[in-house]
């Protein structure tokens, strides 16, 4: 007997063995059984997840010879018969290489004649989406107006190309993307009725790679199979797709978290030798940083591995969503780079030179002329290391700086040396003399001045200014619009400023959960109290307190808003 792949060997026949549809089966399950049951139904969704598969079990249970009934018997001759694809009541359309409307011409012709198994005649269109705009409309009239014995099942991975005509005449079920874990649990389940020997890690790193696709990740598995000789174990696993174990990714955020330049390259050397995607190994690098976040913020969450658990412990919250951020842009810009390797060093580079200083200045090869266009931690102006402010520092560090336009904002700053600040960057340094002459504006004056609007504009009017020292000019951030300081957005403002202000002004961002009043804050100070007075004007008018006395009517506070100024 001929060899069957997995995929296929362990297709589910029954609802009961769908993986992570939950929320169709059960729809479907109770149309079924109380026999309200559409004409039409479509089903969307990436490859894999099965989109085909429930539609052939919908099938069966319609045609079943025990009866219509959600759990079909998978025995009689209709069962079987769907099962091996040779029922001649269920025509399985693809659209993909049947587009025209001579196809599905000869759909409607057929339609109106009645099964000559079953119950119902089935069509089964499979990437729906390709049809033809006239074939399109062929198909209308009969989706909209079928003869009682007709079911249409559509399927796409792609709804958005379908006429709104189209979907207006369908239930829609959109099914999910398989998790890590389901497809990992029915793996196992597969390996250990077929009596094949495996690693769990390898299971992982196959479910990993399965990207959210059930069948993906059985044709996966089945390729492992072949590569390990019979077994399925976690190295032959990494060499067929082409990714390092997780013991190379912690060395990587080690040599980081240690600030050890030579140790991070080394450690690229050792993960370039086994050729590997490198895509991957920065997805890696991003579940990694995703565990240790998860430990750091969220109660109960802790690290089975020691290594991640003390990586936990040593970088702070703010490294880690930094770090995180690059390995995400660095992933995505890969193809930019002249080369893979290329693309995923100046990746880990950027996040050394964003590192923090601990308290100490960075040597002047760490402070980089220009800030790396994607990464959202900075300005041309130099580095931005005040994101890790998470060290323990004294209370007057930690407390608010008070409003821009304050003279007490005016007159802070940071260190004289343009170097980025410390952990924990003291809002009281000293200003230079240019700011206490009354040079530089306050900030919601020289966003006027410089007349920042659009994305600078939301840049700016989400910062405070905490001080100038020489052509310095600090502005805070909340840590949640660290990713607006980007170039060319950052390069952009400070020609504008240096222009408004008529000498040159570099910009230095740093964040701060505790930026003082900043523009936005503002407007929305006066936002809120404009609709409090709007409220109070409605409650107050007589009119209104007439209607509410005579009448019953009652005010909905949220469909009040104020007038425009």
């Amino acid at each position: 007997m001929s060899y069957q792949v997995l995929a296929r060997k362990w297709r589910p026949r029954k609802f009961a063995e769908l993986v992570g549809q939950e929320h169709v089966v059960r729809a479907l399950t109770n149309a079924l059984e109380s026999g309200r049951m559409h004409h039409a139904y479509l089903f969307t969704g990436t490859r894999g997840v099965g989109k085909t598969t429930i539609a052939r079990i919908f099938a069966k249970s319609l045609n079943c010879e025990r009866g219509e009934s959600s759990d079909p018997c998978g025995e009689c001759s209709v069962c079987t018969a769907v099962d091996a694809g040779r029922f001649v009541d269920l025509l399985e359309i693809d659209a993909a290489s049947n587009t025209g409307v001579d196809d599905v011409r000869e759909v409607i012709e057929n339609a109106q004649y009645a099964p000559s198994r079953g119950r119902f005649k089935v069509y089964l269109i499979d990437e729906v989406h390709m049809l033809s705009k006239p074939a399109f409309n062929a198909l209308l009239k009969t989706l909209e107006e079928p003869p009682p014995h007709v079911k249409f099942l559509l399927a796409t991975t792609d709804p958005q190309k379908l006429p709104v005509t189209v979907l207006s005449r369908c239930l829609k079920f959109n099914l999910k993307r398989m998790l890590p874990d389901q497809i990992s649990g029915q793996m196992l389940h597969i390996l250990g009725a077929e009596g094949i020997a495996f690693e769990d890690e390898a299971v992982d790193e196959i479910a990993r790679a399965a990207d959210g696709s059930m069948r993906d990740g059985l044709s996966l598995l089945d390729q492992a199979i072949a590569y390990g000789a019979g077994a399925l174990k976690a190295a032959d696993v990494r060499a067929m797709l082409g990714s390092v174990d997780r013991g190379q990714v912690v060395g990587l955020l080690q040599a980081l978290a240690a600030n050890d330049g030579p140790a991070l390259m080394a450690e690229c050397d050792r993960i370039a030798s086994f050729s590997p995607d490198f895509a991957g190994v920065l997805d890696d690098i991003a579940g990694v940083l995703h565990r240790l976040q998860m430990t750091q913020l969220v109660a109960g969450h802790g690290l089975d591995d020691a290594a991640e658990a003390a990586l936990a412990e040593r970088l702070s919250a703010e490294d880690v969503q930094l770090y995180y951020q690059i390995a995400t842009t660095g992933r995505r810009d890969l193809n930019l780079a002249p080369d893979a390797r290329t693309g995923f060093e100046m990746t880990l580079l950027r996040m050394l030179a964003f590192a923090p200083a601990d308290g100490e200045a960075a040597p002047a090869p760490r402070r980089a002329p220009a800030m790396p266009a994607g990464d959202a931690t900075g300005s041309r102006g130099g580095t931005s290391r005040g994101h890790a402010a998470t060290a323990p520092a004294p209370a007057a560090s930690t407390r608010p700086p008070p409003p821009a336009s304050s003279p007490a904002s005016r007159g802070q700053g940071n260190d004289s040396d343009p170097q980025p600040p410390p952990r924990a960057p003291a809002p009281t340094a000293p200003v230079s003399s240019a700011a206490a002459d009354g040079e530089i504006p306050d900030w919601h004056t020289l966003i006027e001045r410089a007349n920042l609007r659009g994305p600078l504009g939301q840049l700016a009017q989400n910062a405070s200014m905490r001080g100038v020292d020489g052509e310095t000019m600090t502005l805070v951030l909340k840590p949640a619009y660290m990713h607006l300081a980007v170039e060319p957005l950052t390069g952009q403002m400070e020609e504008r400023l240096t222009k408004a202000v008529g000498r040159r002004i570099r910009l230095r961002f740093i964040a701060d959960h505790a930026p003082g009043e900043t523009p936005a804050d503002r407007a929305a100070q006066m936002r809120d109290a404009r609709q409090a007075d709007a409220v109070d004007a409605i409650g107050n008018d007589p009119l209104v307190q007439a209607l509410q006395r005579d009448f019953g009517a009652r005010v909905i506070p949220q469909s009040i808003k104020p007038l425009e100024q």
